[in-house]
């Protein structure tokens, strides 16, 4: 049976588009993207000096007339990539109705994400969390594989309150091969720590993604009369009347999406902020044009 959370519409826009690597990265296999190691093939590099026991079909005959040295030419082998989609399944990803809600927006973000890149044969893992890792699968460039993937996500229910930066560390310390981190959160969480897991990512070398999903009440705060707000994270509610708070709310919000944006921008992670009442096949479709147009 297939799943719901795959979309024809957005599978055939995302999947013309494509979800290539902009940054080395290392894989098991040949594949479409740029490489650490050096071979002989694809796409040249370099010289290099010619040591005894070099295949001497890789001498560079030209070179040598002009410099009587004898040189190899390198060139630079392309890979597979490992996408690690890292969702946040915390309480706090409850917020909105329908189509608008964060964590059944993430989910379909993530299952169309994970069915383009294996079918570009790439491998996807996943893992949930929200103050631990709360399921965990390997990675795979088996089609069946999004099938695991789309059922661990439908089955995933939001519970406990967030704790992403020091799971970020756990992981770069897991992940020894270079790829494609895509971690899909609200980031309502303590931003200091969340930077920092982020930037230790970059720091072990992965390309970093936040995908940072919000709903269009946080961001905008237009809500009156007397509203009773629940903290999803916790036991506290508050009854207020919102429009004596938004002044105070709005400022709030804009600091934090700017250090946000900032801390992503200082520390080469690449912020893509959606907010859920964008259809995924608009705002994921925009997201991998602008993506291949800045190449």
């Amino acid at each position: 049976m297939i799943s719901t959370l795959l979309q024809p519409d957005i599978l055939a826009r995302a999947e013309a588009l494509g979800v290539a690597a902009r940054q080395i990265v290392e894989g098991m296999r040949v594949g479409d993207h740029k490489s650490p190691f050096r071979g002989f093939s694809v796409e040249f590099v370099q010289h290099r000096e010619y040591v005894p026991g070099d295949d001497i079909r890789h001498i560079d005959w030209k070179s040598y007339g002009r410099s009587e040295r004898y040189t190899i030419k390198q060139y630079e082998q392309e890979t597979n990539y490992t996408a690690h989609m890292v969702v946040d399944g915390s309480n706090s990803m409850r917020y909105g109705e329908g189509t608008t809600n964060k964590l059944e927006y993430a989910k379909l973000l993530v299952a169309s994400l994970s069915y383009v890149i294996v079918k570009q044969r790439d491998a996807v893992d996943l893992r949930l969390f929200d103050s631990k890792w709360r399921a965990e699968l390997p990675a795979s460039s088996q089609m069946n594989h999004v099938n695991v993937i789309c059922r661990t996500l439908e089955e995933a229910q939001p519970a406990e309150k967030t704790g992403t930066g020091p799971l970020l560390e756990q992981l770069a310390e897991r992940v020894s091969r270079r790829g494609i981190i895509c971690l899909v959160t609200d980031g309502f969480d303590e931003v200091e720590p969340l930077l920092k897991g982020l930037r230790y990512l970059r720091f072990r070398g992965h390309e970093v993604i936040l995908f940072h999903i919000l709903h269009r009440d946080e961001i905008e705060f237009p809500l009156d009369g007397n509203v009773r707000f629940v903290d999803l994270e916790g036991a506290e509610e508050l009854m207020t009347r919102p429009h004596l708070l938004r002044p105070a709310y709005l400022r709030a919000i804009e600091a934090y999406l700017k250090e946000v944006e900032k801390g992503c921008d200082t520390g080469g992670v690449e912020y893509v902020r959606m907010v859920t009442d964008k259809p995924v096949r608009v705002a994921l479709g925009e997201y991998l044009i602008k993506r291949l147009q800045r190449g």
